[in-house]
């Protein structure tokens, strides 16, 4: 018979709360961000009350690690939590927050208080608002229950007294009142049942026993457990990482400083930990990162602190590197360079923060010139997104680009390892044959597509029938009532019914897409090209006609092809602007 890997221990819920005050229990808010409604936590409490289970607590044992400090700290209450969690933290969260009256974190990294309500006549709870807080009938917050303000005595005492005010009440009722509000009050006592897993079981075990309890199908992320370990060892990084990322998510107020706040990316803190993993320990895949800083020998197995806090100086520093704000807004640039403007344009966000990770490779470690930097890095970034290079596979795809750079000692050789890699992939076969059959889709979001557009902006070119530059209506800046550029079917959805084309995968194809300004679209309707293209060519002189023609991408006699004729030739067509655009940032680095 298999060694047991857990064993089962009971709490009642006034213990797990001290527990998590002493430290005993672990309990990050950056592990995984609260994202239950306010609903199902008063759902929880009405479960707990009615005397119903509310699932087990899934812990994980710190005991190889006793008694050891918080890396960079001295206080005692720094301690290393005896116990992680690992399943049950969104309901340990909702108990510890509404017990001790202590605001949670959102998804959205914003603190907010959880305010359920109790109406003792009827054991009903609710989701306080504006009508519960003015009904004498309910606990508008029952926190107050459980915050020693005044005695649980004095508390029923408060509230009986304050519905006398509003109605009469019968001495049954002012008992049953009491009582309800008592049993409120010993939900502390509602017994838990938890599985502690062993010390000795490693994340992988640990991740499996999590999947194999957990009817939900969550699987847990390597990302998961080191973000549990920054919390653990080294809280103040796992801060650093919450704000980075909240502060993406906020334009700044005047004069509040810089900011990391961009149009391109919103990161979770497990995505900026991936960055720090890559630049740091040169690595894509997790999996060993969370044993070595554990402090493990992946030879011996064996456990050392000083190993750990040599490791985390590692991260540290890479860490340090990846959110520093010049670096941040210099990669940025990088994007812009490269065509893109917005999120809305970005198809892989592991992408951009991939290529973030080569890009502060070469800045810091190989100190490449920040112009030639920030070139080669367009071109690598146009090169990725162009080809979902990060879009399948991306660790792996990601660890094969690290090992390749790991040898690099000159910028020289750095610059000439991405070029030559851009070089292969971008090769004549992809121009001609891979691009165009990848370009014979409908997606709505497909970095083909993106990349065209990426290039329009580098051609400088306008969009469809207008004066207004492409990259001008693409302004992430640009806020209006309706966007300011539309997604025109040339072939109109209305006209291409009446020919009996009405499947989606051919009304939606990319190369029945252009950009044109919203006012446009909709005096186009569903006329057809032969009807509505020569009116719109007399607003423009031949050789305006002729550049707008050639960067849309637009076929001579477009309007009057055949549909699948016009899809045929545009892609060609589409695909050779994707190039043009690219060799804008060829420059110096690649023939």
């Amino acid at each position: 018979m298999s060694a047991t890997l857990f064993k089962k221990v009971d709490y009642s819920l006034a213990k797990l709360i001290h527990d998590i005050e002493q430290g005993e229990i672990g309990l990050p808010d950056i592990q995984r961000p609260f994202v239950w409604e306010a609903t199902k936590v008063r759902d929880l409490f009405d479960s707990m009350y009615k005397g119903f289970p509310v699932g087990y607590l899934l812990f994980w044992s710190n005991e190889h690690l006793n008694n050891t400090r918080q890396i960079g700290t001295v206080s005692k209450q720094a301690k290393v939590p005896r116990l992680l969690i690992v399943d049950g933290q969104q309901r340990l969260t909702s108990l510890y927050a509404v017990l001790k009256g202590q605001p949670i974190l959102t998804k959205d990294y914003r603190e907010r208080h959880i305010h359920i309500a109790f109406r003792p006549r009827d054991a009903r709870f609710e989701v306080a608002d504006a009508a519960i807080q003015r009904d004498p009938e309910y606990i508008a917050n029952i926190s107050k229950l459980w915050s020693g303000e005044v005695s649980r005595n004095r508390f029923v005492k408060d509230y009986i007294t304050r519905l006398r005010e509003s109605h009469m009440l019968t001495d049954e009722e002012e008992d049953q009142l009491s009582e309800s509000i008592d049993r409120l009050y010993d939900l502390q006592n509602y017994p838990f049942t938890a599985m502690e897993i062993s010390s000795t079981v490693n994340e992988e075990q640990v991740s499996e026993i999590f999947v194999r309890i957990n009817s939900k199908g969550v699987t847990l992320k390597q990302a998961d457990f080191i973000l549990t370990l920054l919390s653990v060892f080294w809280d103040e990084g796992r801060s650093q990482l919450e704000k980075f990322c909240r502060d993406c998510r906020r334009p700044p107020a005047v004069g509040e400083g810089p900011s990391p706040f961009n149009y391109f990316i919103q990161p979770d803190p497990d995505q900026i930990l991936r960055t720090c993993v890559g630049l740091g320990f040169k690595r894509a895949r997790l999996q060993f990162v969370y044993s070595i800083l554990r402090g493990k020998d992946l030879e011996t197995g064996e456990f050392s602190e000083e190993r750990r806090d040599s490791q985390f100086d590692v991260l540290k520093k890479a860490q340090a590197q990846v959110l520093d704000l010049t670096n941040w807004h210099e990669f940025l640039k990088v994007l812009i360079r490269a065509g893109y403007r917005s999120k809305s344009m970005i198809s892989s966000d592991t992408g951009l923060l991939y290529a973030y990770v080569i890009f502060l490779i070469g800045r810091h470690e190989l100190k490449v010139d920040p112009y030639q930097l920030r070139d080669v890095m367009a071109r690598w970034f146009f090169m990725t997104a162009l080809t979902g290079r990060y879009s399948y596979s991306p660790e792996t795809s990601m660890e094969a680009d690290l090992t390749r750079l790991r040898p690099i000692r000159e910028a020289k050789d750095f610059i000439k390892s991405l070029d030559q890699v851009i070089k292969d992939t971008l090769s004549e076969d992809f121009w001609n044959i891979t691009l165009v059959n990848n370009l014979e889709s409908s997606a709505a979001r497909t970095p083909v597509l993106f990349a065209y557009y990426a290039a329009l902006n580098l051609l400088d070119a306008k969009v469809l029938f207008s004066k207004m530059k492409v990259s001008e209506l693409l302004d992430p800046a640009l806020k209006t009532k309706k966007s300011a550029t539309e997604r025109h079917h040339l072939f109109p959805k209305g006209f291409l019914h009446k020919l009996g084309i009405t499947e989606v995968r051919d009304t939606n194809q990319i190369a029945n897409y252009a950009l044109v300004e919203w006012d446009d679209n909709i005096g186009i309707s569903d006329k057809s090209p032969a009807e509505y293209f020569p009116i719109y060519a007399q607003r423009f002189k031949p050789e305006e006609l002729a550049q707008m023609m050639e960067w849309h991408a637009l076929p001579q006699g477009w309007d009057r092809m055949e549909y699948t004729e016009f899809l045929t030739e545009r892609r060609k067509l589409i695909a050779q602007v994707i190039r043009k655009g690219f060799e804008k940032l060829i420059g110096q680095g690649v023939e």
